[in-house]
């Protein structure tokens, strides 16, 4: 697997969003008020119109019907009716089959992730909603659950912006590094909370779930979003039952980093004397400012315990914060794998280990999900928060001996996930070498 490239496609940090000097494709909006966030609604909807104009037909031999309406609301004004639901206080977007209608909030949803994250998130939603049309149009049964509907729907997404990526789309355009980083933040922030199980009904995912089918999609194309069943999510799903809570621990606790001590042991089989974990300890091999490091030398991990409780604590609503205590579990794990890679005769620098290292992390991630023996598993949540750090600036599950990380989110998570959904430490090693 090249590290340059995400999914076939070289990696670039250009902009994303409208291209320059496009004209808007005036397309009616009921309800609009003509302003920057209608237009670039409106612009979205009609580029993923085109793009399933041509591809509804060569995939699945069906022709695309466009939009019967488009509709905008202002979720925080007067409320207004669309399909048989007021608007007041509303902050979405949705597609309703009955009158073919995809709505949007312009009013908060839109513009705020727009503001806080890119025009490539406000692109996401409406190829979302769009994606839902599309399951409308193949006939898709009313009953079919709604986790099935909304991953089919991220996938679809998937699918669409890997055309715009390709630089086919006349209106858009998204780069592979940046651009799409901002469509994982989006499916991140827009995720199912822990305790929201697969089967809940108005169930959209975990973020982890969300993620995994965009890049269904951005990789294999739209044939594939089809074959997403009820079975097939519920054999990667890690929420746990309807109302199960996330757990959260600091990894300053004694027995806490026993358990994750343990919980490596156990799932790398090290032929030499397994890795030290050393408070306050500092080697000098890790240039980047990161929390835990190797040392090959001394074979140790040294871990900045103070900053790992900082990234494991959670945000409390409304503040900043930190990620969650699976976030600093795994950047730990991370710097575990790379004595793993060390005895296996891997080099430890470079961008190749830091894709194997995201994958031995994902690995020893499927050693401790539910019902797997141990005192440390996987509680709901947990996956979500190995995506937020995977999707940070400095992410360490992805980053090499010296703490250099791949420069694309979605190739992090992708690696973490080819070891995660394989069970097999020598995945890691056969695929990324």
């Amino acid at each position: 697997m090249d590290p340059t490239r995400v999914a076939g496609l070289e990696i670039t940090d250009g902009p994303s969003g409208l291209k320059p000097g496009v004209r808007d494709a005036a397309l009616p909006v009921d309800g609009g008020d003509g302003g920057e966030i209608d237009n670039l609604a409106a612009n979205a909807v009609a580029d993923v119109q085109r793009y399933w104009r041509e591809h509804l037909p060569a995939v699945f031999n069906r022709d695309f019907r466009p939009l019967a309406t488009l509709a905008s609301y202002d979720s925080a004004g007067r409320g207004r009716v669309i399909c048989g639901a007021s608007t007041a206080g509303l902050v979405n977007a949705f597609y309703c089959a009955g009158e073919d209608v995809v709505a949007w909030d312009r009013g908060e949803l839109l513009p705020t992730l727009g503001d806080s994250i890119g025009s490539a998130a406000v692109m996401a939603v409406l190829a979302h909603e769009i994606g839902h049309a599309v399951q409308f149009r193949l006939g898709l049964p009313a009953a079919t659950p709604s986790i099935v509907k909304e991953q089919q729907a991220d996938c679809y997404t998937g699918a669409y912006f890997r055309w715009v990526a390709e630089g086919k789309s006349a209106m858009f355009q998204v780069s592979t590094g940046r651009g799409l980083n901002e469509v994982l933040t989006a499916l991140f922030r827009i995720r199912d909370s822990a305790g929201v199980a697969f089967d809940d009904d108005g169930a959209h995912g975990s973020a982890f779930d969300r993620v995994s089918a965009f890049q269904f999609g951005f990789t294999d194309g739209p044939a594939r979003c089809a074959m997403i069943d009820e079975r097939e999510i519920e054999g990667r799903s890690t929420q746990g039952g309807s109302g199960s809570a996330a757990a959260n621990v600091r990894l300053d606790d004694r027995e806490a980093l026993a358990d994750l001590t343990t919980s490596l042991r156990q799932a790398f089989r090290l032929a030499a004397t397994p890795p030290t974990l050393t408070a306050g300890a500092a080697c000098g091999v890790t240039t980047e400012d990161s929390l835990a490091s190797y040392c090959p030398e001394s074979n140790q991990i040294a871990l900045d315990l103070d900053g790992l409780v900082r990234i494991g604590t959670p945000p409390r609503r409304g503040r900043q914060g930190g990620i969650g205590d699976f976030a600093a579990f795994a950047e730990v794990a991370s710097r575990y794998t790379l004595a793993v890679q060390q005895e296996g005769g891997f080099r430890l620098d470079g961008p190749v280990a830091a894709q194997r290292t995201a994958c031995l992390t994902g690995y020893w991630a499927s050693t401790i999900a539910d019902g797997k023996r141990g005192s440390l598993t996987l509680s709901p949540g947990d996956l979500d928060e190995a995506i937020a750090e995977m999707l940070t600036r400095n992410s360490l599950i992805a980053a090499d001996v010296q703490g250099r990380t791949l420069p694309a989110g979605f190739a992090r998570v992708a690696a973490f996930r080819d070891g995660l959904s394989s069970g097999d430490q020598g995945t890691c090693g056969t695929k990324y070498r």
